[in-house]
């Protein structure tokens, strides 16, 4: 049995006991999680998703971190401006070998979702105190401008007195 699971921007054909190198998860070392983006389950009987397999899942054991092979770019402008510049990019993975392929029943589970380190970062700060405090502050001067906005919009406009023209005298 196959299984074609989507994660990181990418799609990956696994088999049980394959061993991937995907985008960076929010898991340790030694934890089980779970893909529940399954675009397709093979065997016997192939699911094709619309667009996703419902009820499907594969786990799988985190194994480790690891940084990809370094990627180096290098740019230079020619002519009279003789700039250069290297930069140097190593992208974060994780490692995990694939334990079990679900064609159903994955919400009974009880394996952890396995999600991107993004992702987590960004739900782990709108659950805090502090996170909810932040999202309030930058709520607050929108809409305080927007407040001033609808009473500008309510009370007539005033217009400045104009200025009479000096009359001349001759003397």
């Amino acid at each position: 049995m196959f299984a074609v699971l989507k994660t990181g921007g990418k799609q990956y054909k696994v088999q049980a006991g394959d061993v991937l190198r995907v985008e960076l998860i929010a898991a340790a070392a030694g934890e089980k999680v779970q893909f529940n983006e399954i675009l397709m389950v093979g065997g016997d009987k192939p699911v094709l998703g619309e667009p996703l397999v419902k009820g499907a899942a594969v786990q799988a054991e985190v194994i480790d971190d690891i940084k990809a092979d370094k990627v180096i770019t290098f740019w230079k402008r020619r002519r009279k401006h003789s700039s250069q510049r290297t930069r140097g990019h190593r992208q974060k993975l994780t490692l995990v070998r694939v334990t079990d392929i679900l064609a159903s029943g994955a919400e009974k589970s009880g394996v952890k979702e396995a999600i991107g380190t993004a992702a987590a970062r960004v739900a782990a700060h709108d659950n805090t105190p502090a996170g909810e405090a932040k999202a309030e502050k930058k709520a607050a001067p929108a809409k305080k401008a927007s407040a001033k906005k609808a009473e500008a919009k309510a009370a007539p406009a005033k217009k400045a007195p104009a200025k009479k023209a000096a009359a001349k005298t001759k003397e």
